[in-house]
């Protein structure tokens, strides 16, 4: 494919995941029920390479690596346990070189209901949202 339409794609993708967060940002504000912040977010990761599925908590504000890849989640929303879910996390995803620089490949919203929409386009690794959680088996990063 040529240079041009890569980058029409990227876009398209973009404005639908805009689309979507808007669409559900608009939604936490109605008359159902709010949004809950979770001070944890479950992500799942794949390495391509070797075929290994790893699930990792990680706390908001936390740095976790992921292979060549940096996690840093925002914020992590779900929703109370009688309403329909929408579990959504802001990510900042960076990627480390060999000689130790890092370059930031994603920034934004991630859902747990569409996983496809996360835009993180890597060549070896593959993250998605699992869940947000108010706990983790692992020890919060002030406590280590």
């Amino acid at each position: 494919m040529s240079d041009y339409i890569l980058r029409i794609l990227r876009l398209a993708r973009f404005i639908r995941v805009c689309l979507l967060a808007l669409l559900i940002g608009l939604g936490s504000f109605s008359a159902y029920g709010a949004t809950i912040a979770n001070p944890v977010a479950v992500f799942a990761g794949l390495d391509k390479i070797t075929g290994r599925l790893t699930q990792f908590d990680v706390y908001i504000g936390e740095t976790v690596q992921f292979g060549a890849l940096q996690l840093t989640p925002r914020a992590c929303y779900s929703r109370p346990p009688t309403e329909a879910q929408r579990v959504s996390v802001f990510v900042e995803v960076d990627q480390v070189s060999l000689k130790g620089t890092t370059t930031r490949i994603f920034t934004g919203w991630m859902f747990a209901d569409s996983p496809a929409l996360n835009a993180i386009d890597h060549a070896v690794y593959d993250l998605w949202l699992v869940a947000c959680a108010q706990t983790s088996d692992v020890p919060p990063p002030d406590a280590r």
